[in-house]
């Protein structure tokens, strides 16, 4: 099946149709998404970063959760399946994927099902609408960098803080100087490297298409994040899309955070959902550079509203501990998620009947 999950696009497999073998795997994969090859001309990819997603589901192996869920950036221009990183757009539409194909049964009027992330050990409850054991796609819900509305599903991060790294600062500072720039190296779901804006000379206001075309900008974020790379333990990051590049500044719209992702080397359109999570944490850490541009609201639970190119995206967090050393107890937030389509996707023979023979070996 093919489902817009929040403001990305992917394919999702049975895990049962597809071979243990992680190689086999991998390479039927970027076969069926036309992989490598910058247009994905030869698969059913969508040559974007967002548009070039899998999820590989199947019953849950633990019994504290429903679904396992693997997560796979596929490379464009790159022979690789990268399941290092979460994707919380992708995660919200594993549930309705999981119901279509009758791996939980929908309960009336919604269905809560608890997903654990295998890239990262995270789990998740996922709260979808459904009706007379169906999902129901359409609602009045709408999230900014999606045309249109659709039904609302609640997602709710349940250990996500040092998801990649193993803890939400992996330096144990709240600010750490990399490559002479004062940034936060955080993971609550996604490494992420935060700095101002202004500390590489940019406003963070520039629209997504100027940024994109910054070959200066881009480099200066590549020097921080190879460096930033290492201090998280994440070794040599040139060839992994982790971590992150976050630049903030002040809200202009209403909001608590204005913010400019990168993907790790393309602006995003807006924002990804484990990177505004992340990003929402840093806010609330005093001294971070993201504390000092955000404006953030009182009380124990705070609707963070992270601002972006194409619009907002509310992140909803408790914070616990004291003032002076906050603890970010739960993150949650709103996705919308479609079915697009649903079919058979072909490899390439060779391709394929290895990947059968592996599945049957196994």
């Amino acid at each position: 099946m093919i489902l817009r999950g929040g403001t990305s696009k992917g394919a999702y497999f049975l895990a049962d149709d597809l071979p243990e073998e992680p190689a086999l795997r991998d390479a039927l994969l970027l076969s069926i998404m036309g992989s490598p090859d910058p247009r994905q001309i030869d698969g059913i990819g969508g040559a974007h970063p967002l548009t070039s997603k899998i999820a590989v589901v199947s019953k849950s192996k633990r019994p504290d959760c429903d679904i396992d869920f693997l997560f796979g950036q596929v490379g464009i221009d790159k022979a690789k399946v990268d399941v290092t990183p979460n994707c919380g757009n992708i995660l919200a539409g594993v549930a309705p994927f999981a119901i279509e194909r009758g791996l939980v049964k929908a309960i009336d009027p919604v269905t809560r099902v608890r997903v654990h992330t295998v890239n990262t050990g995270t789990i998740a409850e996922v709260t979808v609408q459904t009706r007379n054991g169906h999902v129901i796609y359409g609602g009045d819900a709408r999230i900014d960098g999606v045309p249109g509305t659709a039904s609302p599903i609640a997602v709710e991060f349940l250990d996500a803080a040092g998801s990649v790294c193993g803890s939400l600062l992996p330096t144990g500072n709240a600010v750490d100087r990399v490559a002479g720039i004062d940034v936060t190296l955080i993971d609550n779901g996604m490494p992420v490297v935060v700095l101002e804006a202004s500390a590489v000379g940019r406003t963070g206001y520039e629209p997504r298409d100027v940024l994109e075309k910054d070959t200066e900008l881009k480099v200066r974020l590549e020097e921080i994040r190879l460096e930033a790379g290492k201090l998280m333990g994440l070794g040599d990051v040139s060839s992994k899309v982790v971590p992150k590049m976050a630049l903030v500044a002040p809200p202009v719209a209403g909001g608590h955070v204005c913010t400019r992702s990168f993907i790790p080397h393309e602006c995003h359109t807006s924002i990804g959902v484990f990177a505004a999570v992340t990003v929402a944490t840093a806010c609330v850490l005093p001294g971070s550079p993201a504390s000092r541009v955000a404006q953030i609201p009182p009380g124990r639970q705070k609707t963070l509203s992270v601002e972006h190119p194409t619009g907002e995206f509310s992140v909803v967090i408790e914070v616990g501990g004291t003032e002076g050393n906050p603890v970010v107890e739960k993150a949650g937030l709103l996705r919308t998620a479609r079915l697009l389509f649903e079919g058979h996707a072909f490899a390439h023979e060779a391709i394929a009947h290895s990947a059968e023979a592996g599945r049957d070996a196994a």
